[in-house]
């Protein structure tokens, strides 16, 4: 069983209750009954046995959550100032904040421009977030006062690395983002959350974390939290509290794809993907705990909307009409007591939404996903996740991924596709790489027939150029060589629950006029990489390690590198961030002073946040190379 989630400022107090005899003693203890059994009691709630004369009860409220101080206890003389306490609680995943905590009140002042010269923060707020809120003119001290709490944390926290950032510096985290939520900053603390899930993941090393989540969330957090320090009012920083389901009225929704999930926190099921006439997008989730085994068996579980009686499998061909609909910020189509659905006849991918969206060229359907704000991952990750349709043809396997060329059709009635005027050659990757779904031998059988054409739906990899994660196929109306696709099928496949089989595809055809030219890559051919290792090195190591690799001639070599690529900016910031690591001022007497953090976290938020935008301009670059 799971420990149960905790409100931050509960870890955070049970911390500030230790001594400093304790504290030292903290970490190992975390990781120590982390791994204990947790039993649950039916009147008590949740049981972990620390020691003989220890047990810790924690008794989460109706939403599940342990949100005040008296519903953690500890059985020992100590408590609740002991160390069995906080390093139960510490070791509790953080709670997200509470829905219906009330958004500060904005006035309707213009916004100040945003970071990105690209895309104005203001003009697209991210869609895990309210936009309810107006824009506001000016900041109240306790908003300024909470995110220079947090600016402050944070700095702390890149100054130490993951390996010093344990229990302590987490808590002051939490501290911080407890403050942000209680001033009206709810995309702050938000920020920060991510953070401590993203310090503990890698400090655990659980499968699937990834060193860039961290860089990138821990940019986020000081980005927003500097520019909120400082009085910056831009209301794309301070975020609006998560809503619950609004009321969506009457809707026709038809099944694109199904999307299989595996997390790395055990959780599995199946997101069926809809879209409206109007060309919006809808999903229906079915995620539980279970992993893999889940996710498989979720793909013919039933729709769980209104009296329904289909499954994804079918709801993924077919469609709905909603009355009553309940739709969550992100889209998700929710289940309540009020919703009715009755199912209706599917629609081919060449009528309706469908057929609009592929009937814009995939450069300009990608240069709008990648149009989220440059300085949010999260909000970048919320825009890029829509999905995008193309018709390609298969050039063949290159390492890791299946080169294919982008196909736009001519206007004549009588020419095959095959024949289209041809676009650029881009990069498929699975969608999942896990052993158990079917994306990883799907593409292979497709690799396996050169100059086969198909119809694609899928999403974007914003991280890099020209690449795409596709998760249904379909044969190309008029081609020659596509896909045979059974009758059941309703000429579509969804790689990771329909398996290819050679009966599937066409004979070979021949290979006289396939492409050569590889797909652009700008991202991957510029030397970029050696910001990257260095905003990296300044998270895993902390700012000695910057300091550090900065005193031998590698830096200078890399610096070299760069301006002869023509990335002087990134050369001077790389130069900047190790200058400003390795600084130590003295004072009158020699003596070695401490200045604080806040110039050397400027220096790498200056410099990992200039990373961000030339990454995203180069891949923004590979997607119109072909236009």
């Amino acid at each position: 069983m799971a420990l149960p989630p905790v409100a931050p400022h509960v870890v955070a107090a049970a911390v500030e209750g230790l001594t400093s005899r304790l504290r030292k003693k903290l970490d190992a203890a975390v990781e120590q009954y982390a791994a204990l059994p947790v039993e649950a009691v039916d009147v008590e709630g949740l049981r972990i046995t620390c020691g003989e004369d220890a047990v810790v009860t924690l008794s989460p409220g109706a939403s599940g959550v342990v949100e005040e101080e008296g519903q953690a206890r500890c059985s020992c003389l100590l408590a609740p100032r002991c160390l069995h306490r906080a390093a139960v609680l510490s070791a509790c995943p953080p709670a997200d904040a509470v829905e219906g905590t009330p958004a500060p009140e904005l006035s309707t002042a213009a916004p100040p421009e945003a970071l990105s010269p690209e895309q104005p923060a203001a003009e697209r707020p991210s869609q895990t977030e309210s936009a309810s809120a107006g824009p506001s003119s000016t900041l109240s001290e306790a908003q300024v006062g909470a995110a220079a709490g947090l600016w402050a944390a944070g700095a702390a926290v890149l100054a130490a690395g993951i390996s010093a950032a344990g229990a302590v510096p987490q808590a002051e985290l939490l501290r911080a983002a407890h403050s942000a939520r209680l001033a009206g900053l709810p995309r702050a603390e938000a920020a920060a959350l991510r953070v401590v899930r993203g310090l503990r993941s890698a400090r655990e090393q659980r499968v699937g974390h990834r060193l860039s989540d961290l860089v990138s969330a821990l940019r986020e957090l000081l980005l927003i939290a500097g520019r909120l320090a400082a009085g910056d009012p831009d209301p794309a920083l301070i975020g609006t509290v998560r809503r619950a389901y609004d009321q969506g009225g009457s809707l026709r929704v038809y099944g694109v794809f199904r999307e299989p999930v595996i997390s790395a926190t055990g959780y599995g099921g199946v997101v069926t993907h809809v879209a409206a006439e109007d060309g919006r997008w809808f999903s229906v989730a079915d995620v539980k705990p279970g992993g893999v085994a889940r996710a498989r068996g979720a793909a013919t579980a039933p729709v769980a909307i209104g009296s329904a009686t289909m499954n994804h499998a079918q709801l993924a061909k077919s469609g709905l009409l909603i009355v009553g609909a309940t739709i969550s910020p992100d889209g998700r189509l929710g289940a309540g007591k009020g919703v009715r659905a009755t199912p209706v006849g599917g629609m081919p991918w060449t009528e309706g939404p469908m057929a609009s969206l592929l009937a814009r060229p995939l450069a300009e359907q990608a240069l709008e996903r990648l149009s989220g704000e440059v300085w949010s991952d999260s909000g970048t990750e919320e825009v890029a996740r829509e999905p995008v349709a193309c018709d390609l043809m298969i050039v063949g396997a290159s390492g890791d991924h299946v080169l294919a060329q982008v196909l736009t059709p001519t206007p004549t009635p009588t020419q095959t596709q095959t024949a289209a005027a041809a676009g650029p050659v881009i990069r498929l990757v699975p969608a999942n790489r896990h052993q158990d779904l079917a994306h990883v031998a799907n593409l292979g059988r497709l690799a396996s027939r050169p100059g086969l054409c198909v119809r694609v739906v899928g999403r974007l990899e914003p991280d890099r150029g020209s690449t795409l994660r596709p998760f249904a196929v379909g044969p190309v109306p008029g081609a020659e060589m596509t896909l045979r696709l059974p009758a059941e099928w309703q000429d579509r496949a969804d790689l990771g629950y329909d398996r290819l089989q050679g009966a599937h595809l066409p004979p070979p055809g021949p290979l006289d006029d396939m492409p050569t030219a590889a797909a652009e890559d700008p991202l991957g051919s510029a030397p970029l990489w050696r910001v990257r290792r260095l905003i990296e090195l300044a998270v895993a190591g902390g700012r000695r390690a910057v300091a550090e690799s900065g005193r031998g001639g590698d830096s200078r070599t890399q610096e070299a590198s760069l301006r002869r690529a023509g990335f002087k900016t990134a050369a001077e910031l790389v130069a900047a961030l190790t200058a400003e690591a390795d600084r130590r001022e003295r004072d009158v007497f020699g003596r070695l002073t401490d200045s604080g953090l806040d110039r050397y976290a400027w220096a790498w938020l200056t410099a990992a946040t200039h990373l961000a935008a030339t990454e995203r301009a180069l891949v923004r670059s590979s997607w119109q190379a072909g236009e």
